[in-house]
């Protein structure tokens, strides 16, 4: 295999060094020109690992004007060196990044005041050459960021100069805030006089062009008297492929190292789009584009991915990027903020169970409102917890992306499974072996129906059938060997649980299973229970012959598995 290809970026955001080190790149330059056509202040919210900071890079050095003589260099092959815009290296730029801030409770305003005074003084010493001999010494000697920024203010529009400001998680600082500190200090941070809004109240007059990313609109919404942003180009369609890989994108990158011998030949680029498309894709951001565009990649993962396929010329052992495990906990925080907690975890339990919810998206919305069932939805939509899967009159239909945003939530629920009643996880290695290698399926599901009893009697709140599959989608998604596929169609109906040999990390997977759950309520007939599982039985029968499923075995052999359930205690379960 050759080493004379460019290597994937995994991890990195500075486009200077991408391109100084010849590294791959996704042309998104496109994008810049309708930028421009949109307006002059504009903000998008975008789940995390998009692509964001890439991209404000990117941007930035297009704008700069002091990397006019380098402009060929730097986007020499992307669409935007043979389509520049009239503005193209036209701006002194400041760039801020406020997660560079960090979230000490005790030192707010002197950590913030520090980090943008830094910035600033970086960003006079970078442009001296267009100011007075004695302003960079005059802006240092301010003490406050308010203060440099009034006296870049004043010398720009003196000198008539142009100003781009770019703002990279914008939300991040307050955001920290209200998850650690609460309303209280976020609020005093964010209104009024607040240090925070009174930096935010220089920026309209101050720079000719503004572009603001975060991962949630609460921030902006209560500084808008005193910014007055012009426009929220989130779920405008437009800007749906800005960030994250399309199919064909993914699909190029694929070719490219394919035909640099960085992939094994007999894999194919169908294969691999297969292997990554219910794990890193679907997502999308405008109502318009649902049914017109491809559905997004989220291209961190997809780099994580061939990383690990180019590097060791073997896929990823998992499946989802182990530096993003601690995602969830942000899921957590915004569940458990304020009160309501409970109706919260209620929408997240029928979002796992249904895959999906019917809501509509709010664009803007203070942090006293995120409590608010129709913000906390939106919420989780800007998260990249739900993407848009439809269109329901009015309202869209919002629904669970893909697996590695799905684990996601099993990872909460498994948590608060956890704390309702302990279990040792560990102790279902063996099970998952047993039922994987040798078909005994049983230690495994007594395991689970056990840990299902034990917690729900503990807590009858979350008994019920909706509670019942969340509970099973959590506990069989800690099982290594399969690929748990919930609700997947066959035969024209959906069965309840497939689990998926995952044979190209397992090989030795030769067990493969569908699942049937049935459940009763504690005071349902004899009668009813009968029904239901002769209704049960014709259902899974019909699924095991589906040639849809057939062709997904890969050679293992196939145990169909009905269980009923009646209030929180197992009445039967048999092995078709």
């Amino acid at each position: 295999m050759s080493n004379d290809f460019r290597r994937i970026p995994y991890g990195i955001s500075n486009f200077r060094q991408l391109r100084q080190e010849n590294l791959y790149l996704v042309d998104k330059t496109m994008f810049f020109e309708k930028i421009e056509q949109a307006g002059h202040f504009l903000f998008l919210v975008r789940p995390r690992r998009f692509g964001k900071s890439l991209f404000l890079d990117m941007l930035e050095a297009y704008y700069d004007i002091n990397e006019k003589d380098n402009f060929q260099e730097l986007f020499k092959g992307l669409y935007v060196a043979e389509h520049p815009t009239e503005n193209r290296n036209r701006f002194q730029v400041l760039h801020l990044d406020f997660s560079l801030v960090g979230s000490d409770m005790d030192h707010l305003e002197e950590n913030f005041n520090r980090y943008c005074g830094q910035e600033i003084n970086s960003f006079v010493a970078s442009y001296s050459k267009y100011y007075a001999p004695n302003f960079i010494e005059n802006v240092h000697r301010e003490a406050s960021a308010i203060g440099k920024l009034n006296l870049v203010r004043i010398a720009a529009k003196k000198l008539n100069l142009r100003l781009y400001l770019v703002v990279d998680e914008y939300d991040n600082f307050t955001n920290n805030i209200l998850n650690v500190k609460g309303h209280e200090a976020y609020r005093a941070l964010t209104h009024g006089t607040g240090f925070y809004r009174d930096v935010f109240k220089l920026f309209k007059p101050m720079f000719d062009r503004i572009i603001m990313l975060g991962v949630s609109p609460i921030t902006l919404d209560d500084l808008t008297s005193g910014y007055n942003i012009a426009l929220n180009i989130t779920v405008d369609p437009r800007f749906n492929q800005m960030l994250g890989f399309t199919e064909e994108d993914v699909r190029q990158m694929i070719r490219y190292y394919k035909e640099a011998g960085a992939i094994k030949p007999e894999l194919t680029e169908d294969q691999i789009i297969d292997d990554i498309k219910p794990w890193y894709d679907n997502f999308c951001f405008a109502e318009e584009s649902f049914s017109t565009e491809p559905s997004m990649f989220n291209c961190d993962m997809v780099c994580y991915y061939m990383s690990a396929l180019v590097n060791t010329g073997k896929k990823p052992k998992e499946m989802v990027d182990p530096n993003t495990k601690t995602d969830y906990k942000k899921l957590r925080n915004l569940i458990e903020i304020g009160d309501m907690t409970e109706e919260r975890r209620q929408i997240i339990y029928d979002i796992v169970q249904r895959g999906y919810i019917y809501s509509t998206i709010n664009s803007y919305f203070p942090a006293e409102s995120i409590t608010d069932t129709d913000n906390f939805i939106s919420l989780l939509f800007y998260y990249g917890m739900l993407t848009i899967r439809g269109v329901l009159g009015a309202m869209l239909k919002l629904g669970i992306p893909n697996n590695n945003v799905r684990i996601q939530y099993y990872n909460y629920l498994m948590q608060s499974f956890q704390q309702i009643h302990p279990t040792a996880l560990t102790q279902l290695n063996t099970p998952f072996y047993q039922a994987a290698v040798e078909g005994d399926w049983r230690p495994m599901m007594d395991f689970i129906l056990k840990a299902y009893h034990d917690t729900t009697a503990v807590r009858q709140l979350i008994e019920g059938e909706r509670n019942l599959q969340g509970f099973m989608n959590a506990y069989l998604s800690l099982d290594p060997y399969y690929l748990v596929a919930p609700e997947m169609e066959f035969a024209h109906g959906y069965c309840d649980f497939f689990l998926l040999p995952n044979y190209t990390v397992y090989p030795m997977v030769a067990h493969s299973y569908t699942l049937e759950l049935k459940y009763l309520k504690a005071d349902a007939s004899e009668a009813e229970a009968e029904k239901q599982w002769d209704e049960a039985v014709a259902q899974i029968r019909t699924y095991a012959a589906d040639r849809k499923l057939q062709s997904m075995l890969h050679g293992t052999t196939l145990h169909s598995i009905v269980v009923q359930i009646k209030g929180y205690d197992m009445l039967r379960m048999e092995k078709m």
